[in-house]
This record gives structure tokens, C-alpha cells and sequence, in this order.
């Protein structure tokens, strides 16, 4: 036993030799972890381009110039975490870097697969411009300014504290969307969405889950607000004095509405439908303006003051 402990730590300490002083080695009772620090310096707003085949993503901004990118490799054996292969270059302020497969994850003679994963940490300057994906992990952003694109195949999203645009897709996983303001896209096509912000623009897709959106005081649309989910409950929460004009659908379900709505004219010809077994609303908000568009096509759809 003392034999094999020597082993170990004798692997480790070269290991770490090999990388450098900026990477930590260790082993816990589950995997490997090795550690290594990337940094950039830049002159202006940093463009990044992150990819890693299977790990989380966490960005967020500090107060230094320069971009920071902490990588955390973890496999079950050594050989797996030394299977990974970063590639990483600069040009000018923008800063490429991918976590590429394994080439092989098999341990021959075994017949058993020895995977691996990288997570990103990523500090960059409060203004960037940042696309971020993996193909299997959650993404984490908080406190960025600009245009954010995070894509996922299969995890949820967060962001918080974030202004500008914001692209945000996953394949399978909830999207959670704190203080954000300027313009959202969300698309996930298993998960639930809830987001709050004083934003512009709003397009929010599930294909499985329910949706809340909580538009802040001082919310205003530049442009038509489309939200939909295939099967789930729809809760929409606005403003006072907040103008639009509403076109909410349920195909099995019913609308609760505690909004003034002035409907339309189809709409107040349908006197013998009561209003809780309504499956359809049309009509105007505050003084009218863009659309505001709600469909699911099984859950009821609830309008709410903020």
C-alpha cells in the first residue's frame, strides 16, 4: 500500500511539473483533477469563442483588463485527463479556446470507457462579447454587458445580471434569467423557463415545461414579444400602465386574467363563453402597441400585474 501511494504522488508531482506553476494536480475518491490558468491580455472589448465537449461553463466579470480562463480537467484515471486536448489562440482582442474529445476513451483489455470532462471558469472585463458552448454541462453567467450567445446540448442556463443581447439554447434543461435588460431569445426543448428583466425584446420557447416572465417597472417593447411552449403552463406578470396588444392561446387549458384588457370586437361578441373557460384573449393593453403573442398548446395561461 505504501508502494502504491509513493506512485501516485510521484505521477502527481510531475504532472504538475509538466504544466506548470499555474496548474494544480489532485486526486479525490472519485476522479482526477487537474487544473490549469489560461490568461490574455487586451486592449479593448474582449470577443470570446469558448467550447468544451463536456463540462460546465462559468463567466463572469471583474475588474481587471486582462481575461482569465481557469480550466478544470477530470477524469477517472490519469491517462484520461491527459487524453484532453486544449487549443487555444489570440488574435487582437479575440480570444479562441476549445476542449476537444479524447481521441480514444477506452481502456484496452478492459473493456470498459474511461471518460473525461473539462469545466471552464472564465473572468473577463464587465463589457464583452462572449459565445459559450459545450455539449454536455450547465452555463453560468453573471454581471456581463454585451452579446451573449450560450448554447448547451444538454444542461440548464443561468444568467444574472446581464445587459445587452442574449441567445440562449439548450437541448434539454431549465433557463433561469435574473436582472437582465435589453434583448432575450430563449429556446429549450425540455425544460422549464422563468425570467425577470426590464427588456425589449422577448422570445421565449420551450417544447416540454412552463414559462414565467416578470417584466420590471420601466419595461418597453421595440419589437413584437413571442411566448411559447408546447405543453406547460404560461404566467405573464407586467407593469402598470404597460401598453400592447395581446393574442393569448390555449390549446387545453384556460386563461386567468387580472389585467385590463380591452378586447377586441370578436371578443366581446363572444358573450356566452364565461370568462374562466375561456381558451382564447385578444385585446389591448394600456394605450395598444406591439404584439405581445402567448400560445401553449396544453396549460392555462395566467396575466398578472407586476
Amino acid at each position: 500500500m505504501a508502494l502504491m501511494r509513493s506512485s501516485l504522488v510521484t505521477g502527481s508531482l510531475l504532472a504538475a511539473a509538466t504544466l506548470g506553476s499555474a496548474c494544480v494536480v489532485s486526486v479525490d475518491s472519485q476522479a482526477q483533477i487537474m487544473r490549469e490558468e489560461k490568461r490574455y491580455t487586451v486592449s479593448g472589448t474582449p470577443e470570446l469563442r469558448l467550447t468544451t465537449f463536456d463540462g460546465a461553463i462559468e463567466i463572469q466579470s471583474w475588474e481587471k483588463p486582462d481575461v482569465a480562463i481557469d480550466i478544470e480537467k477530470r477524469g477517472s484515471t490519469k491517462e484520461a485527463v491527459d487524453g484532453l486536448e486544449i487549443v487555444s489562440a489570440q488574435n487582437g482582442n479575440r480570444i479562441e479556446l476549445e476542449v476537444k474529445r479524447p481521441r480514444s476513451e477506452s481502456l484496452s483489455g478492459f473493456g470498459f470507457q474511461v471518460g473525461a470532462s473539462a469545466k471552464l471558469i472564465v473572468s473577463v472585463p464587465e463589457n464583452a462579447y462572449v459565445i459559450a458552448r459545450t455539449g454536455d454541462g450547465s452555463i453560468t453567467v453573471e454581471r456581463l454587458n454585451g452579446r451573449l450567445e450560450l448554447r448547451t446540448g444538454d444542461g440548464s442556463i443561468r444568467t444574472a445580471e446581464t445587459n445587452g443581447e442574449l441567445l440562449l439554447d439548450t437541448g434539454d434543461g431549465s433557463i433561469v434569467v435574473e436582472g437582465a435588460t435589453g434583448r432575450l431569445s430563449v429556446d429549450t426543448g425540455d425544460g422549464g423557463v422563468n425570467v425577470t428583466g426590464r427588456l425589449t425584446n422577448v422570445k421565449l420557447h420551450t417544447g416540454d415545461g412552463s414559462i414565467v416572465y416578470r417584466a420590471e417597472p420601466g419595461s418597453e417593447m421595440s419589437d413584437n414579444w413571442d411566448i411559447t411552449t408546447g405543453d406547460g403552463g404560461v404566467t405573464l406578470y407586467l407593469p402598470p400602465g404597460f401598453g400592447a396588444e395581446l393574442d393569448a392561446q390555449t390549446g387545453d387549458g384556460a386563461i386567468r386574467n387580472d389585467l385590463d384588457v380591452v378586447r377586441s370586437d370578436v371578443e366581446r361578441d363572444r358573450r356566452d363563453e364565461r370568462d374562466e373557460n375561456r381558451r382564447s384573449l385578444r385585446g389591448t393593453l394600456g394605450a395598444g402597441g406591439k404584439q405581445i403573442r402567448i400560445r401553449t398548446g396544453d396549460g392555462t395561461i395566467r396575466l398578472r400585474p407586476s
